[in-house]
């Protein structure tokens, strides 16, 4: 239903129902459109359809439209974070290094160009 009670549009719509976590309520689509007689404008982000007593608008501002695009980013984000997250756990082996052992095959040992350089402790 879209509209209030002076000038409103009624249809009853199936639809699927998805198991995934998403921050919309609803998508609509092209069967929406086509049962409401709606015509989507995305340059202004309205939603006109024909009604009984003039023409149903339905939409937002941009700020708001924004902001739940920025909210969906955010989610989707988190969701894809966290699926890649308990994969790098499964792939992760742990280990505990020895601080005191050298990293590498040999020990470190200075160029034989190395100079001593003095240092004067008063400046």
């Amino acid at each position: 239903m879209f509209d209030d009670q002076a000038n409103f549009c009624l249809e009853v719509l199936t639809f699927e129902v998805v198991d995934f976590p998403g921050s919309y309520h609803a998508i609509l689509g092209q069967p929406c459109y086509t049962k409401f007689m709606a015509v989507p404008d995305y340059t202004y982000l309205k939603l006109k359809m024909p009604g009984p007593n003039g023409v149903i608008t339905a939409g937002r501002t941009f700020l708001h439209t924004y902001t739940c695009d920025r909210e969906h980013y955010e989610l989707a984000t988190t969701i894809i974070n966290s699926s890649k997250l308990s994969q790098l756990r499964n792939s992760l082996t742990l280990a505990v290094l020895d601080c005191n052992k050298p990293t590498s095959s040999t020990a470190f040992c200075p160029l034989e160009e190395t100079k001593v350089v003095g240092i004067d402790p008063m400046t």
